[in-house]
């Protein structure tokens, strides 16, 4: 299965239990992960500036200045498409757009005069400034540039050291945390006592997903303080603090935030998913389980009337997908754990699960849920995915919009799971949108002419 394969590579591929891993030495081990990617190996990860601007960027009525060269700024709201119900501020990109003069002689000054024009111009409560890999190189102190914005103009102005080169989008995540924890940490009163409410980390409102999973945990009786960070903003955020109980769904954003909130503010986390039948009425009953038996009762009756009412659609897509198989290529962990049960609950196999930022706790719950014969790989490349994929003989990839011209290259189905689509795949009403989805890529007769 390895041959055409990196050599360095090759800790990095599994199959499911059954089979042993696949490693350099030939012995059973856990799949290797969050390591720089290979040279030359094309990868499908972005940057840790990047993984710190996918986190921050839907604070509303946040001020975002990339301190760099202007193409880092193309790195937008356009990319990842969250929506909001409160101020449109944070769908703007700005730069201080460094030149080769600002490259010798520094850009300091250009960063400080752009933080005075924000304030000036938009009056944001909070201001996070990213060093790119630029001002990595050249050495700006940009800790101190914010530090003395913070008391000329009193607002706050948060530093997100995120030069590129410096790790995986992995480590732009735990920046990402680090900043909120700046954010709310003086606003955590030890002795206030706990509101009967849950903060919601690591969803990020695509397609109004947020709004989704709020006014489900509403009809159980459980309000929640602020999202983290869909669809958020500042007054939001600094309430965050007072919350009884973390939710986590993508929890390779957003664990290490939570276990910090877990032991600075003695808030409990727990790990969520609201995508597909089974974890969405888990999930839901066991958040309700923190706050009691009234709730219980509330989230046992709504997943019951929402069960019964999906499975006979999900009966009738069964019947049509039976013998099909998919291949899966997402960003987190958890997202692929979800998507391998939604194509169990619609008969769909799976023939190869990949991620770009997956956790070993992540390909373990993998391994031991798909097949003996599924790939199970991290961080891949686009030759080794269409490797497997012809080798697995699969029938639809699920992926981002990178991964969509491959499918179509191979003459397999495609369904688009990344951060611009505009329709929600989350909840139960996220069951039946995929459910609908998958049917119509895969059952489309444009694949009887290839």
């Amino acid at each position: 299965m390895v041959e055409s394969v990196l050599k360095e590579r090759v800790a990095s591929i599994a199959t499911g239990r059954g089979r042993k891993t696949l490693g350099c030495s030939g012995k059973a081990a856990g799949i290797e992960c969050e390591k720089p990617s290979v040279s030359g190996a094309v990868s499908q990860r972005a940057c840790v500036f990047c993984g710190a601007r996918v986190v921050l960027n839907p604070i509303t009525d946040a001020f975002h200045i990339i301190h760099g060269p202007i193409g880092c700024a193309s790195y937008t709201w356009d990319i990842r498409g969250s929506l909001t119900s409160k101020g449109e501020l944070y769908r703007n990109s700005y730069s201080t757009d460094l030149g080769e003069l600002d490259i010798v002689f520094g850009g300091e000054k250009r960063l400080a005069a752009a933080i005075e024009q924000a304030v000036e111009r938009e009056h944001p409560k909070v201001v996070f400034v990213y060093a790119t890999c630029i001002v990595g190189v050249i050495g700006d102190d940009v800790e101190a540039v914010c530090r003395d914005a913070e008391q000329r103009f009193g607002i706050r102005v948060i530093p997100v050291m995120a030069p590129g080169f410096s790790g995986t989008k992995s480590q732009g995540y735990r920046l990402a945390g680090e900043a909120i924890m700046r954010l709310i940490r003086p606003h955590y009163t030890p002795d206030a006592e706990p509101l009967a409410a849950v903060n919601f980390l690591g969803d990020f409102n695509l397609a109004g997903e947020t709004w989704i999973v709020r006014r489900y945990l509403e009809q159980l009786g459980v309000p929640s303080l602020t999202s983290i960070t869909g669809d958020s903003h500042y007054d939001s955020l600094i309430r965050a603090p007072r919350a009884a109980l973390n939710l986590v769904q993508c929890a390779g954003s957003m664990v290490a935030l939570a276990r910090q909130m877990q032991e600075e503010f003695h808030i409990p986390f727990q790990r969520v998913s609201f995508y597909g039948i089974e974890d969405t009425s888990n999930s839901l009953i066991e958040t309700a389980r923190h706050f009691g038996p009234e709730a219980t009762r509330r989230a046992r009756e709504f997943v019951e009337e929402e069960t019964a009412r999906l499975w006979p659609l999900v009966e009738t897509y069964r019947e049509r997908l039976a013998g099909k198989c998919a291949a899966i290529y997402v960003g987190g962990g958890f997202k692929a754990i979800s998507l391998i049960r939604q194509f169990a609950e619609l008969g769909v196999g799976v023939g190869m699960v990949g991620t770009q930022t997956g956790q070993p706790e992540d390909y373990e719950i993998i391994r031991d849920i798909v097949g003996p014969e599924t790939v199970v790989l991290d961080d891949a490349n686009p030759a080794e995915l269409e490797k497997f994929m012809r080798e697995q003989h699969v029938d639809i990839l699920v992926g981002g919009v990178k991964e969509r011209p491959l499918a179509y290259k191979l003459g397999v189905a495609f369904c688009d799971h990344n951060h611009e689509r505009k329709h929600p795949l989350a909840g139960f009403i996220g069951v039946e949108n995929f459910a609908r989805e998958i049917a119509d890529s895969l059952l489309s007769p444009v694949w009887r002419l290839l």
